[in-house]
């Protein structure tokens, strides 16, 4: 008996159309067809160090890559709560992709070396943010290291009911940048307390101030597209962030 596949949409970006089939495979869809095969290449090699569940291909062509589904739901669709121990194995995460040598990945991803100054630009300014927006950006990192590039809590994966995390999704950003990029992230989407956890479980130096400064656009951008696109879990986050990123 034939048996037509369920498919729903999951999402979509400025890249790409994601869609579920029969609940077990994520399919995504290009808007541009590019090779996938890098990608896939680059998936497989982050599956073997990653200490968190990620993706696992099962089919890539130039317009489309197919993984199986990861359980769970984006910890931004859930309601605050303890997010320390997320924050912490975050931390485990970067440890391990920032101890990937960059020759191992500079085939598959590429480096990003543009000054942080770029990540002001086309900022949406906020009356908090006047004096970040004038002030001098920090200068380029001294070195690149290979991360998600992308962290939100939009790719963290929970179980909704113990949070623990099953999933880290999306990998088509992955980059590599300054180490404190996606240090970033998480001071954006979880507070500082979850910033010292991380930090902690990474085990290295983490740059604060240079994490702030990710923080800090990386929710100006948030609540733009939020605002812009009327996703209101964007800019809610990206609202509640000002307080401990701009205080005062």
């Amino acid at each position: 008996m034939h048996v037509d596949p369920r498919v729903r949409p999951l999402g979509e970006g400025t890249d790409h159309v994601a869609y579920e089939i029969n609940g077990d495979v994520v399919v995504r869809v290009s808007r541009r067809p590019a090779p996938a095969g890098p990608e896939a290449r680059l998936l497989s090699l982050v599956a073997d160090v990653s200490p968190l569940p990620t993706p696992r291909v099962i089919f890539a062509d130039d317009h489309l890559l197919a993984y199986r589904r990861l359980p769970g739901v984006p910890l931004l669709d859930l309601p605050r709560g303890d997010e320390l121990p997320v924050a912490r194995r975050l931390g485990t995460l970067l440890r391990a992709l920032h101890a990937i040598p960059a020759a191992r990945v500079s085939a598959l991803v590429p480096a990003d070396e543009d000054p942080p100054s770029t990540w002001l630009a086309g900022l949406t300014p906020v009356p908090a943010a006047a004096a970040f927006l004038a002030a001098p950006p920090p200068p380029p990192a001294a070195n690149l290291v290979f991360s998600h590039n992308d962290l939100g809590i939009e790719h963290v994966l929970v179980d909704p009911d113990s949070h623990e995390i099953t999933g880290i999704i999306d990998w088509s950003d992955a980059a590599l940048v300054d180490p404190a990029c996606d240090f970033g992230r998480i001071l954006r989407d979880l507070g500082p307390a979850a910033l010292d956890a991380a930090a902690e479980s990474y085990g290295g130096e983490v740059s604060r101030p240079r994490a702030l400064f990710y923080a800090r656009c990386g929710a100006l951008e948030d609540l733009a597209y939020g605002l812009e696109t009327g996703k209101a879990t964007y800019a809610d986050k990206a609202t509640a962030s000002l307080g401990w990123l701009f205080p005062g």
